[in-house]
């Protein structure tokens, strides 16, 4: 595994789906028919090698992405294995930005479930080639058209079947490959022993439709095969799979394979289609990114022998090499003992050693080149989403931006001696997480903890029990309100103090106007003639930026709201940047009153899967937790699908309510949406009483 295998034959893939679809069996069967393990770990039995820590393999979920080395062909495939959950986006989101490829696993059953949109919408944004896999193809209800048109109208992609299923549920036995013309038939339950024959009688008109369809789909990628194609002339096997990947790399279709991971079918043919049909480094664009000197903009292609660039998409607490970083090589050589640049941060960071990861085992290289991903002990300043450079060729690549936490508990040590453990765990998980946060409640002097959902915030508070051996008390889930604006004014800060020595003198004008919803916090500079001096400027906007940690409503942070610097004074002598610091503060403060503040309350977005009998009971719940039903769709199996967006306020504890409204057959899957104003009387109830600007 350590010899250096050749950019065109290495493959960075990560396998992204829903909740439940299937994914870690899927990772556990290529890692079995690539032998890098000689039994098959399940998912319900907790011996899965990708789902190593304990509460994944207690609850059955994948928590955090494990990265995997593994060969197929000759080829050298880094695999890495995401979370369904939406509590655990980071994990995904993180992923996608440094792979070149992914697979994405549906239910054979339930087809595009909510996730599905979500994981494949991100993967758009980072452009990735996908292939997808409709599993489960086994179980009742499954239905292989169902979903390939689910693909087709819900995602907006052209998917394009490579293979046709022979038999479905119990039935099924196999499948029929399009592009070589045969069937493939399993013969037992490990998948092993399969044999290779001719289309069934029964299927063969069907198989020669759909493999005309797959030409003419894919033709348009390819103008020699087009030509041969309107001329009608016969394709070969190796001409239409040099097409299919040329379509698929360019994006303008999606091949489409099925089978049963559990029960061992169609999993070679997956690997072999992640070979031919995937990018290997060479196949995607350059990476691009800023030079920080000059403020240009760069190129880095995949070649070992171009200057280092490098992202860091993970930090690990590793309880055996301490401090890990998961890092994507884009271009030059990384080899342990060297001394980089970390171009995000501008400080230095020795490389310690270097690992090749094996989910929680390890085996340590010498050095990594382009197109690799590395684990690297010995981090010390780095964290995720810097990038890594030659000291002498520093760039800086696009940061992984992440969604901001929307849920939040008090935390509180049960002991003495936990007080200083509880600091130390909650920096390194912090450290490790993007999405999770800790912050000091100014006015209760609580410690909170913020994070995606009840289900992430739970599994943090685990770890640290198990892992950091830190007693905890946990208090009450609370909604991460938001307060903004309604108005536009215009507002004086003014900081001024006389002491026996040198005084403090800064005073700003504000004008403060709302911005339109998800637009941040934007400030503007419209001061002329040196009324405040430049140097100045930077210190008002840090002052208005921290007084907008904490809004005049109920301390919640202040969003969507433009602050312009129109007019000020200074004093030759008092005014520093302390004072105009305060100034900005204060004005920001003022201001924000004046203009009559809202509270903002996170909206998330639901999927709801009941048996129809329930439908009634579930919506008229539904409405009464302030939820608007945007769509209702009956699936196979007399099972409906409800969409609908609903305050978060208003969800805690929803599980165990569904569940008793359905007899425990129905499930759920939420993620955040957007920020809306609160109705009146529930801000009322929610600020204590405290009256409420409702213009």
């Amino acid at each position: 595994m350590s010899t250096p295998v050749p950019l065109e034959q290495v493959r960075n893939i990560g396998i992204i789906a829903h909740i439940d679809a299937g994914k870690t069996t899927t990772t556990e069967r290529i890692l079995f028919y690539t032998g890098r393990t000689h039994r098959m770990g399940n998912v319900d039995e907790g011996t899965t090698v990708t789902d190593w820590m304990e509460q994944e393999r207690e609850r059955g979920i994948t928590i955090t992405s494990a990265s995997i080395t593994c060969t197929w062909r000759g080829r050298q495939i880094n695999i890495i294995d995401t979370p369904g959950h939406i509590d655990f986006t980071a994990e995904v989101q993180r992923s996608l930005r440094v792979l070149d490829g992914g697979v994405v696993v549906f239910d054979a059953v339930s087809g595009v479930e909510a996730q599905s949109e979500t994981v494949w919408r991100q993967a758009e944004r980072f452009g990735v080639p996908r292939i997808c896999f409709i599993n489960k193809m086994d179980r009742i209800g499954a239905d292989f058209w169902n979903a390939v048109n689910m693909i087709r109208d819900r995602l907006g992609a052209v998917p394009v079947p490579l293979q046709l299923p022979i038999g479905a549920e119990a039935a099924f036995r196999g499948v029929v490959d399009l592009i070589g013309e045969r069937a493939i038939m399993y013969l037992d339950d490990l998948g092993e022993r399969f044999e290779v024959a001719d289309i069934p009688e029964d299927m063969r008109e069907e198989a020669a439709h759909h493999r005309e369809e797959l030409i003419s789909r894919v033709a348009e990628a390819d103008e020699a095969l087009l030509l041969k194609y309107l001329e009608g002339q016969p394709i070969e096997e190796g001409e239409l799979r040099a097409a299919v990947r040329e379509a698929t790399l360019r994006g303008v279709a999606v091949p489409v394979l099925c089978g049963s991971s559990l029960r061992n079918k169609g999993v070679q043919p997956l690997l072999d289609a992640i070979v031919d049909f995937l990018p290997s480094p060479l196949d995607i664009p350059p990476v691009r990114g800023t030079n920080p000197v000059t403020g240009e903009e760069e190129e880095r292609p995949a070649d070992p022998d171009q200057p280092l660039a490098a992202l860091v998409f993970k930090i690990v607490s590793d309880p055996y090499v301490g401090r890990l970083g998961y890092v994507r090589i884009y271009s030059g050589r990384l080899a342990a003992g060297m001394t980089v640049h970390n171009a995000t941060s501008g400080k230095k960071e020795r490389i310690g050693r270097l690992l090749r990861m094996y989910a929680n085992r390890r085996e340590e290289v010498q050095s990594f080149s382009a197109g690799d991903i590395a684990a690297v002990v010995g981090l010390k300043v780095s964290s995720t989403g810097d990038t890594l450079t030659d000291p002498e060729h520093p760039i800086v690549l696009e940061t992984i931006r992440f969604p901001e936490p929307v849920i939040s508990v008090a935390i509180e040590p049960r002991t003495k001696a936990d007080q200083d453990k509880l600091e130390a765990a909650l920096r390194r998980l912090a450290d490790e997480d993007p999405t999770f946060k800790v912050r000091t409640d100014e006015t209760t002097g609580q410690l909170l903890i913020a994070g995606m959902g009840e289900l992430h915030l739970e599994v943090l508070v685990d770890r640290m029990l198990r892992e950091f051996r830190v007693s905890a008390n946990v208090g009450k889930p609370q909604v991460a309100y938001r307060e903004t604006i309604t108005r536009p004014v215009r507002v004086q800060g003014r900081f001024v103090r006389q002491t026996g020595g040198r005084g403090q003198y800064g005073d700003v004008w504000l004008e403060l106007e709302p911005l339109p919803k998800g637009s941040g916090f934007r400030f503007v500079n419209a001061t002329k003639g040196g009324v405040i001096p430049a140097e100045y400027i930077p210190a008002v906007e840090e002052g208005v930026r921290e007084a907008m940690e904490s809004g005049v409503l109920a301390g919640y942070p202040l969003v969507d709201l433009q602050a312009t610097l129109v007019d000020g004074s200074y004093h030759e002598v008092d005014s520093s940047e302390v004072a105009f610091k305060v100034a900005g503060s204060m004005a920001l403060r003022s201001g924000a009153a004046k203009a009559d503040p809202v509270l903002l309350e996170p909206i998330m977005k639901i999927q709801v899967l009941i048996p129809e009998e329930f439908t009634g009971d579930v919506i008229g719940d539904l409405s009464a937790r302030r939820a608007q039903i945007s769509g209702m769709q009956p699936r196979a199996g007399g099972v409906t699908v409800v969409d609908a967006t609903v305050p978060l306020a208003e969800m805690f504890g929803y599980a165990t309510d569904l569940r008793s409204m359905t007899q425990g057959r129905g499930t759920f899957t939420m993620e955040f949406d957007h920020y809306d104003r609160v109705p009146a009387e529930v801000a009322e109830r929610v600020l204590g009483g405290a009256p409420m600007h409702t213009s």
